[in-house]
């Protein structure tokens, strides 16, 4: 399904880091999308495509993970990572069809302006805002809970990893002849 070996490293250590920096990216410019319409304009097709992309990472960052566990010794720490890392995709999706969705009305309210819509003036709310306030809301109570329960995961799922990667991995003292 993807790499597993990259330049002689497991892959799934390099390609963590796309997850890692864009599950959280691509989450805040959801909210800050929703919360300021303007912005739906100004980034086009640029937030529904970064989803995407995000979306795909995850599964090929599993793949390359679970090629590494096969790999490595098993225990509690990597098994707690590993069922944390499985639970990552679902949220992911939901940020790509929340970020679809958000991207697609959006784009309609400011293209067909009609009866449905209207206009928020207040500081912060400009711009068009499709089928009325209670959907505004909606999408923006709904943005926040999904781009919250993705950065939460990816923060368990890191911080499990580092743990089952460097539990015993290191000294807390300096190594004799190394300095501070």
């Amino acid at each position: 399904m993807g790499p597993t070996l990259i330049n002689g490293l497991p892959a799934h250590v390099l390609l963590v880091h796309f997850v890692i920096v864009l599950v959280p990216l691509v989450a805040l410019v959801l909210v800050v999308a929703t919360l300021w319409t303007t912005w739906i304009r100004r980034l086009g097709v640029v937030l529904p495509l970064s989803a995407l992309v995000t979306l795909i990472s995850v599964p090929i960052t599993t793949h390359a993970g679970e090629w590494l566990e096969k790999r490595i010794p098993s225990g509690p720490l990597v098994r707690t990572h590993t069922d944390r890392g499985d639970s990552l995709l679902p949220w992911v999706a939901a940020l790509f069809v929340v970020a679809v969705a958000v991207w697609w009305f959006g784009r309609r309210a400011m293209a067909h302006p009609s009866a449905s819509m209207h206009r928020h003036t207040r500081a912060g709310m400009s711009g068009a805002v499709p089928l009325g306030m209670p959907v505004r809301v909606a999408a923006i109570v709904l943005s926040v809970v999904v781009a919250a329960g993705c950065v939460v995961q990816v923060y368990r799922i890191g911080d499990s990893g580092a743990k089952a990667a460097w539990h015993n991995g290191f000294s807390a003292t300096p190594v004799s002849g190394k300095g501070n």
